[in-house]
């Protein structure tokens, strides 16, 4: 997949986020902050690791940062979260993210506590990326590393 579909998603995201205030003055950020052992970091789409060099990671790269940075130069998966994606039977959609249970205040409402237009916006990102099979194929994965973190 090439780094313009990332930035088509990326931009129809734009500059909404979950909230419509700064989410991260709930939580300092958490979402941003490397954990006590210095893990942590977002997933690159396929295509973004040219966009945002020197990740790296076992499925995917991971982009990690000191706990801020410009907006407009956030990887895709910043953009996103507290949200994920998922496959439903009507094709490609969002949920929470298990993995922001943890550190987001916001994960115990589900989508419902979001802005419905971040929601949407996200979603349809999703399932732009998911038109390319290799876009596809890398939700197929996220999905899957999901999965896996429910099981706990």
């Amino acid at each position: 997949m090439d780094k313009t579909t990332v930035l088509r998603a990326r931009a129809l995201i734009g500059e909404r986020t979950p909230l419509q205030s700064d989410c991260g003055k709930l939580c300092g950020a958490a979402c941003c902050q490397p954990d006590e052992d210095g893990q942590g970091g977002m997933y690159l789409f396929p295509g973004e690791e040219t966009l945002l060099p020197g990740a790296g990671g076992d499925f995917a790269p991971i982009y990690t940062c000191a706990g801020t940075c410009a907006r407009e130069e956030r990887p895709l998966a910043c953009r996103i979260f507290p949200l994920t994606p998922v496959k439903k039977e009507n094709g490609w959609g969002v949920k929470m993210d298990v993995r922001a249970r943890a550190m987001c205040p916001l994960a115990r409402f589900g989508t419902r506590g979001l802005d419905p237009e971040f929601v949407r916006a996200v979603r349809d990102a999703v399932r732009l990326i998911a038109q390319d099979p290799e876009g596809e194929a890398f939700l197929e994965k996220w999905a899957a590393r999901e999965a896996e973190y429910e099981l706990f």
